[in-house]
């Protein structure tokens, strides 16, 4: 299994794009949306290209390859403009032996069984660490990145995930 892991669009349309273009050309099978899809909240300056109207086609053309959770901007009305469930507060993924547990991270975590990797959003900080058994792993922000890091997205196969900002340029790399 090899996924496209990214949050945080919060409806900038061009780094939208470029991210659907590093998808197609990544060979992954699926893009993972940790939530915040298309408004920017009201914390948060408008982005560069914010055009929540742009991202909407961008995303339901590749609505079928789309794994998204619901961050703490996504509304019921995301729901009826997007073609892949935007609403579902988290879900879990399974690869091998290997559990995901996919939320946006504004939320407190159920119990996990040690050794799940726990993916979320919400801080726009790239970043992963180790606590009480569980991995967690945060892809950051596309387009509102936060901390001094610039747009960033992971990629995941084979238990490894691998941070890129935009340009393609790694994070990090961290296998489990």
């Amino acid at each position: 299994m090899k996924l496209l892991i990214a949050s945080d669009l919060h409806g900038g349309a061009d780094a939208c794009q470029k991210l659907c273009e590093i998808f197609h050309n990544s060979g992954a099978d699926k893009l993972i949306l940790l939530g915040d899809v298309l408004y920017h909240g009201p914390r948060n300056d408008l982005p560069e290209g914010y055009a929540p109207k742009r991202v909407i086609p961008q995303l339901n053309a590749i609505a079928d390859k789309i794994v998204c959770v619901r961050g703490n901007c996504d509304a019921e009305v995301d729901g009826m403009v997007l073609d892949f469930d935007v609403l579902s507060a988290n879900k879990t993924l399974i690869d091998g032996d290997l559990t995901l547990y996919l939320h946006h991270g504004h939320h407190d975590l159920p119990d996990l069984a040690p050794g799940t990797v726990v993916l979320y959003g919400h801080t726009h900080i790239v970043e992963h660490h180790t606590e009480n058994g569980l991995h967690f792993f945060n892809p950051g922000s596309v387009t509102i990145p936060k901390g001094g890091n610039p747009p960033t997205y992971m990629l995941y196969e084979n238990r490894t995930f691998t941070a890129y900002d935009l340009s393609g340029g790694i994070i990090f790399k961290k296998s489990v």
